[in-house]
């Protein structure tokens, strides 16, 4: 029998603060996008750049965790899996949303780093704090 592989690896920066709830069971999830840019340069020499948007998802530990420590414009890793989301909506149109189900996260940058460096319109190296992973290993599905 053969396996399949489902397995996402981003490094970005959050779009904004991440969101928490709860579910009617008490489990925590968190969400929150990630912008990966990407530029090259055509065969003319003109520089072109393109961000994608990614929204993530993360469940119990690592919801809390991403909650608690991360802030918009940090940068961050995270590795999880893709996930497609369909429903309608109430006047019946359907909806579909391909997420990232997070089970790893680790931050690139520390929590007020792109603050600062919008505010001094600086650009820093970006250094991992003290070893700052969460992983997640349950997933509800």
């Amino acid at each position: 029998m053969s396996r399949g592989l489902n397995k996402v690896q981003i490094i970005g920066h959050l779009g904004r603060d991440p969101e928490m709830r709860y579910t009617p069971s008490g489990r925590p999830v968190t969400t929150f996008t990630v912008a990966v840019s990407r530029s090259w340069n055509t065969v003319d020499g003109e520089r072109h750049n393109e961000t994608e948007w990614f929204n993530i998802v993360a469940w119990g530990n690592l919801a809390e965790i991403c909650k608690q420590y991360l802030n918009k414009g940090q940068q961050v890793y995270i590795e999880g899996r893709l996930q497609t989301r369909r429903w309608d909506d109430k006047e019946g149109v359907k909806h579909t949303s391909v997420e990232v189900v997070a089970n790893e996260m680790m931050m690139l940058s520390d929590r007020g780093e792109r603050r600062d460096q919008n505010n001094q319109g600086q650009q820093g190296a970006d250094v991992p704090p003290d070893d700052m992973t969460a992983n997640e290993d349950e997933f509800p599905f």
